[in-house]
C-alpha cells in the first residue's frame, strides 16, 4: 500500500474542475552536481519561461480545490488532451488580448499568468496562453482512495478501451463559472463535429463513477476547454465582452470554427501520475 502511495505524488490538492497540471517537484541543491554545464539559453526562454516579465506566481490569487482536503485522497480526472495548432493561434492570441484590455482580472489558465502582463508581447502571449495541453473534461475532478484506484483505472479502460479516430471542431467562445462561482472561465465549446463522439465518452465515465460512488458528470454536458479564468463570478461582464468582441472579430458569424483537432486518445490523472485510457480502432 505505501509503494502505490508513493507512486501517486501527495494526496488530493486539486482545484477547481479546470485542474492544472502537477508541477515537477525541484531537486534539492545538494543533489545537483557542480560539474553540470550550464543549461542552453534556448531552455531559458522556453514557452514556459516569463523571461522579462515582471511577475511573481505567489503574489498572484490562488486557486482553491473545490473539495476538502483529505489524507490518502487523491484527485482524479478523466480528459482527452488537446493541443491548439500553431495556424490558429495568432487570431486567438488578438482576441484574448482584446478581451484582457476589456475585463481586468484574467489569467492564463493553468500557468495562472495574468493576461494583462502577457498581452505586453504578442509571442508570449500566443506561447504562454495558448501553446500549451489543454483538457476536455470527461467527468468531475473528485477525490478518490486510494484503494479504488486500480478498480476505476480498469473499468474506464474496459469501457472506452477501443475508440475510433475522429476529428473535433472548437467553434464558440463561450463562458462558465465553475459549480461554487468562485472561477469564471474563458473556454471555446465543442458544438458540432466531436460533439456525439464526446457525449459518449462523457456517458462511459458516468458509469465507471456511478459504481465508485462518485458524482456524475453535469446532465447536459458541453465540451470544452478553458484557456483562461478570472476570481469570482463575473460572468455577466465577462460573456457581454465576449460577445462583442467575436462579433466584431468574426465579421458576424457566431459558429465560426476557431480551430480542429484530431481525438488524439483519453487519459487518466490521478495525483500526480497519468494513465493511457484508450486504444485506436481505425
Amino acid at each position: 500500500m505505501e509503494a502505490l502511495i508513493a507512486s501517486y505524488g501527495d494526496s488530493s490538492s486539486d482545484s477547481d474542475s479546470e485542474s492544472p497540471a502537477p508541477r515537477p517537484e525541484l531537486k534539492n541543491s545538494e543533489e545537483s552536481s557542480s560539474a553540470l554545464p550550464p543549461p542552453p539559453l534556448s531552455l531559458l526562454n522556453s514557452p514556459n519561461s516569463f523571461g522579462f516579465l515582471d511577475f511573481s506566481p505567489s503574489a498572484q490569487p490562488g486557486r482553491m480545490r473545490n473539495f476538502p482536503h483529505v489524507e490518502g485522497n487523491y484527485a482524479v480526472h478523466v480528459y482527452i488532451p488537446v493541443y491548439i495548432p500553431p495556424a490558429p493561434r495568432k487570431e486567438m492570441a488578438l482576441f484574448l488580448n482584446k478581451l484582457a484590455s476589456l475585463v481586468p482580472g484574467l489569467h492564463a489558465v493553468d500557468v495562472d499568468v495574468p493576461l494583462e502582463i502577457l498581452r505586453k508581447d504578442e509571442h508570449k502571449l500566443e506561447q504562454v496562453a495558448l501553446g500549451r495541453e489543454f483538457h476536455i473534461s470527461l467527468g468531475r475532478t473528485v477525490p478518490i482512495r486510494v484503494h479504488q484506484i486500480d478498480s476505476l483505472v480498469t473499468m474506464l479502460r474496459q469501457k472506452l478501451q477501443i475508440q475510433r479516430r475522429y476529428w473535433i471542431d472548437f467553434s464558440k467562445w463561450e463562458v462558465f463559472v465553475n459549480d461554487d462561482h468562485t472561477r469564471t472561465f474563458v473556454s471555446i465549446e465543442v458544438i458540432a463535429a466531436g460533439l456525439a463522439e464526446i457525449t459518449k465518452q462523457i456517458q462511459a465515465v458516468n458509469e465507471v463513477y456511478k459504481l465508485h460512488n462518485l458524482p456524475e458528470f453535469y446532465k447536459d454536458p458541453r465540451p470544452h476547454i478553458s484557456v483562461a479564468w478570472a476570481s469570482d463570478d463575473i460572468s455577466s461582464s465577462l460573456k457581454q465582452a465576449v460577445e462583442e468582441e467575436r462579433r466584431s472579430t468574426v465579421g458576424g458569424s457566431l459558429q465560426k470554427c476557431l480551430f480542429t483537432s484530431k481525438f488524439n486518445g483519453i487519459e487518466c490523472r490521478i495525483g500526480s501520475k497519468t494513465h493511457k485510457i484508450c486504444k485506436f480502432s481505425e
